[in-house]
């Protein structure tokens, strides 16, 4: 173990033997922190927080503190942080809620740049890029593979679907599907078509590239008196035998807050 001598660890926290903490880190009481994870100068980790092994978490990040909700009692909630993330300078991950699920959820693989901000309630799944200043209001889920532009803003109990692709600088206040491409603001959300270009790279095949390719001109492109629910129908029959179309179709049943739908033809 290695801390520096100028680091404040308060004696209850558990450190692994193997990680490391730089000079004028703060860990709190209910911290605990695995193995070969690195916590770099001025960081502070507080609340109920545990993080994984091999994690990098860059200097002056905030992570572990109160979330920013003026219901909030000081009740015991957690964060949660996987393996292998690398969290950069000045990143901010707040803990859950009791009227929430009552933790925050980080995965595995994931880089979240500098000033990035995770709200209470979030939960992000895995290799997933959040670009700097991408910011999370409450309640967010973020799946698999989902890459966010810098200064992203994402409306509180958004989903994002996996293998999305989302530009800088775009407002989400709707749910958005999985394996898209979209960018813009409110409501000027645009979405240019399916993200080709990292599902081939993540190994998803060819065969179920075009099959999504086929089922996004059946939902996103459909005729204007054309329901919803219709296309939904016949895009599930269409292609029965393909995972990442039943997933995105799933998505839309699924979605409580609505799902962007307005495509650059559109």
């Amino acid at each position: 173990m290695t801390i520096h001598a100028t680091a404040v660890v308060e004696p209850k926290a558990e450190v692994h033997e193997t990680a490391s903490i730089g000079p004028y880190a703060v860990v709190g009481a209910n911290v605990s922190i695995g193995a070969e994870t690195t916590i770099d100068a001025h960081a502070v980790i507080s609340g109920h927080t545990t993080i994984g092994t091999g994690n990098h978490i860059g200097s002056f990040a905030s992570i572990g503190a109160p979330p920013q909700d003026i219901h909030y009692k000081e009740e015991s909630t957690e964060l949660v942080i996987g393996d292998d993330n690398q969290i950069r300078e000045y990143v901010s991950i707040h803990r859950g809620t009791a009227a929430g699920k009552g933790r925050t959820v980080i995965g595995n693989n994931n880089m979240l740049m500098a000033y990035s901000h995770v709200a209470h309630d979030c939960t992000i799944h895995n290799h997933v890029i959040m670009a700097n200043v991408a910011t999370l209001a409450g309640h967010v889920e973020i799946g698999d593979h989902v890459n966010l532009g810098g200064l992203v803003a994402v409306h509180q109990f958004c989903r994002i679907g996996a293998y999305t692709y989302i530009g800088g600088m775009s407002g989400i206040s709707m749910d958005v599907s999985p394996y898209v491409i979209l960018s813009g603001t409110r409501n000027r959300m645009r979405i240019s078509g399916i993200n080709k270009i990292g599902l081939r790279r993540n190994g998803v095949s060819r065969d179920a590239i075009s099959c999504l390719e086929q089922a996004f001109k059946i939902i996103f492109r459909a005729l204007p008196q054309t329901l919803l629910k219709d296309a939904l129908e016949e895009t599930r029959q269409t292609f029965p035998d393909c995972p990442e179309v039943q997933t995105m179709v799933e998505f839309f049943k699924s979605s409580k807050r609505g799902v962007v739908k307005r495509t650059e033809e559109s």
